[in-house]
């Protein structure tokens, strides 16, 4: 490599893997980007961990939601992937049926805060 030729990367990173290499190429899962929303938990399911199939990165993301269920936004945060390459691993992971996802409330299925405040306003009242 001659000195003018810029280096992307030190001797001590070791090998550079592609994100599109993680992912086969693809920016989303079949699934719905919709269902990984990023509060979204996720648990894995025990057995699945010993599937030979699984990429190094699937077996983290299993591994990471082993020890109990984790939000969309905590796996890619403790797996050092970015949340695009975390939401296609976690398509493949369901499709397989190798974990579950829970979806959070949303907002509008909340009760409304008038109601919770004459709740509140009732149970003081006795």
């Amino acid at each position: 490599m001659s000195d003018s030729t810029p280096q992307w990367y030190d001797d001590e990173a070791g090998p550079l893997v592609r994100l599109f290499a993680m992912t086969a190429g693809r920016a989303r899962s079949k699934n719905s980007d919709e269902t990984f929303d990023l509060m979204a938990t996720v648990e894995a399911d025990a057995s699945a961990y010993d599937v030979p199939t699984l990429s190094p990165e699937q077996r983290i993301i299993l591994r990471i939601c082993l020890r109990h269920p984790q939000t969309v936004t905590d796996i890619a945060s403790e797996s050092n992937l970015p949340l695009g390459v975390v939401r296609v691993l976690l398509g493949d992971l369901m499709e397989a049926g190798h974990i579950r996802v829970s979806r959070p409330v949303q907002p509008t299925q909340l009760p409304d805060t008038r109601i919770l405040r004459e709740v509140i306003d009732g149970l003081r009242a006795l």
